[in-house]
C-alpha cells in the first residue's frame, strides 16, 4: 500500500474528525443533563399545632364591604388574603388599608383565576408568578403562600409555587362563605384549622360566625404564614 504523503495524511485525519465533531454539536456533552426541577412545596389544609389557634383566610377580592374591613382591622385578625390583581386593580386602597392598619397579609391567588390542573408547567408558572409579581409591585409585600382556585392541584402546581418564591400550597379545613341563600353549618373547629372566607356580599357575617366559634372553641386567630415551615 501507497504511504500519504503528510500534507495528506493531515487532510484525511481531518476528515475522519468531522462526523465525531458534528455529532457532538448534535448531542451535547456527555455530561449535559435536563435542569433539575424546583422542589416540590407540600400541601397545607390544616397546621399540625398544640397552640390554641385558628387561621383566617379570605379569598378574591371582588366585594370591597367597609363593614368587613372595619371588623378585621377591630378585631386585629390577621387574616391571609389571597387576592386576584384584578379584584384590587380599581380600588387597592380598600386592602392597602388592612394591609397598613391591621396585621392582615397578602397571598397568592393567581392571575386569572383558572383550574390549574387544566394548565401545563409553564402557564402555571405564568399565573403564580404573574399574581406575585403584582402583589409586590401594589403593595411591596411578596405572597409567600399559593392558594389554588377551586381548590385543584397537581405536581406542576406544587413545583410552580416553589419557583415562584411560595413555600406551601393552602386549601382549608373548613369553607364558612355564604353561597346565595345557602350557609354552611358551623362546625366545631379545632387548633389548627383553616378557615376559608371570600370577599362577597356576606362577608361581615361570614367572619363574625367564624370569629365566635373560633371564640366557643378557645381558639383565636393566628398569621398562618408564619405557622408555615420554610
Amino acid at each position: 500500500m501507497p504511504r500519504l504523503r503528510p500534507r495528506r495524511a493531515l487532510r484525511a485525519s481531518l476528515a475522519a474528525l468531522v462526523p465525531l465533531a458534528l455529532l457532538g454539536a448534535v448531542a451535547g456533552p456527555a455530561h449535559a443533563a435536563p435542569a433539575a426541577w424546583p422542589e416540590p412545596v407540600p400541601v397545607v389544609s390544616h397546621v399540625d399545632t398544640t397552640d390554641p389557634v385558628v387561621f383566617v383566610t379570605i379569598d378574591d377580592g371582588w366585594f370591597h364591604d367597609p363593614a368587613a374591613a372595619k371588623l378585621l382591622l377591630d378585631r386585629r385578625v390577621p387574616a391571609s388574603l389571597f387576592l386576584l390583581p384584578g379584584a384590587y386593580s380599581y380600588d387597592s386602597g380598600y386592602f392597602r388599608t388592612l394591609l397598613d392598619q391591621g396585621p392582615s397579609r397578602t397571598e397568592n391567588h393567581t392571575v386569572g383565576h383558572p383550574d390549574l390542573t387544566t394548565l401545563d408547567a409553564a402557564g402555571q408558572k405564568a399565573e403564580i408568578c404573574g399574581a406575585r409579581d403584582q402583589h409586590l409591585a401594589r403593595f411591596g409585600d411578596g405572597p409567600r403562600l399559593v392558594r389554588p382556585p377551586y381548590g385543584t392541584y397537581d405536581a406542576n402546581t406544587r413545583t410552580a409555587a416553589r419557583a415562584c418564591g411560595a413555600k406551601a400550597v393552602v386549601t382549608w379545613t373548613h369553607d364558612f362563605t355564604t353561597w346565595g341563600e345557602w350557609t354552611p353549618p358551623t362546625p366545631e373547629l379545632k387548633a389548627g384549622d383553616i378557615i376559608l372566607l371570600h370577599f362577597t356580599e356576606t362577608l361581615e357575617q361570614d367572619l363574625r360566625r367564624a370569629l365566635d366559634a373560633a371564640g366557643a372553641a378557645g381558639l383565636k386567630p393566628a398569621p398562618l404564614r408564619e405557622y408555615v415551615a420554610e
